[in-house]
């Protein structure tokens, strides 16, 4: 297996089907089903589940997708690290951010660096905190943009300022707090919550503080997703304040909890002791900047 089988092995993985694919790598689709077959061959093992037309993995085919974007990463890695290694003015920047951080924060940001590096290229990665420092880890990308908390023994990290957390619900069911931009903690007693994996421990723990055990209906990072299930009725979400900005929809409410004010942050992170392209440098170096200017 080589490094060109690899690539075709992980377009078909992420076009979904060998169709799709094939026009990506400009390459027949016969030819590359032929590939895909040798390598299956050549390797011993099954890799694609027949029969569907979204190809679907074996347990061997997981296996070898996170072997090979482990590898490609790398690849890809050091050739941009050598695109860039002297000037940092050309090469490519590998990043991977959550959705309402990167929504709020990178527009600006990228339309500054350009101006001032206008041949770099950036590449986003998109998930929730988990994904993104898995890519991290696996050298996929080199700098991350999550919510605390992460481990700072395993990252090094820039901390932007805290951002208040809200409870997002339906206008029509708007009983929770009397005042209609704020909900004090305790208000939230025996409501239905939907609460991110990454805040709950935390978030049960200012919640035992208050003097009551919450009542969470569901556990998911996807804010996008909480959203559509508090429009749906299902429950409460909590989200990040900015998160209004993203989606501001008159069937919602946004109320900031205090009594106690709890906020989250967003943080930016790449991995200790690893080489940094110079373009990933500058890019670090212009976000130190902005948010010493917060």
């Amino acid at each position: 297996m080589d490094i060109r089988d690899m690539r075709y092995f992980y377009a078909i993985v992420e076009e979904g089907n060998i169709s799709k694919a094939s026009k990506k790598l400009n390459i027949a689709q016969p030819a590359l089903s032929r590939q895909m077959k040798q390598l299956e061959d050549n390797l011993g093992v099954q890799l694609f589940e027949r029969g569907s037309r979204r190809i679907r993995l074996t347990e061997a085919g997981q296996l070898l997708r996170e072997r090979v974007e482990q590898i490609l990463g790398l690849v890809d890695g050091t050739m941009k690290e050598m695109t860039g290694f002297n000037s940092g003015l050309g090469g490519t920047i590998s990043l991977g951010t959550v959705t309402t951080s990167g929504a709020t924060l990178l527009p600006n940001l990228i339309s500054k660096f350009h101006s001032l590096y206008p041949n770099v290229t950036f590449q986003l990665w998109e998930g929730d905190g988990f994904r993104i420092l898995e890519l991290l880890d696996n050298g996929i990308i080199e700098i991350g943009i999550i919510r605390a908390p992460f481990d700072s023994e395993i990252y090094e990290s820039i901390t932007l300022p805290d951002e208040p957390l809200v409870i997002v619900m339906k206008q029509d069911e708007c009983y929770c707090g009397e005042d209609p931009e704020t909900v004090r903690l305790i208000e939230l007693v025996n409501q239905p919550l939907i609460v991110p994996l990454r805040w709950k421990a935390m978030f049960i723990e200012w919640c035992s503080n208050a003097g009551f055990k919450p009542k969470i209906v569901c556990i998911s990072d996807g804010i996008m997703l909480n959203i559509l299930w508090t429009k749906l009725g299902i429950g409460m979400a909590l989200v990040p304040k900015s998160t209004k900005e993203l989606i501001s929809d008159p069937a919602l409410t946004y109320k900031t909890i205090v009594e106690p004010a709890v906020s989250t942050q967003t943080v930016i992170v790449w991995v200790r002791n690893r080489r940094l392209s110079a373009s990933s440098k500058h890019f670090l170096d212009l976000l130190r900047d902005m948010a010493r200017m917060v």
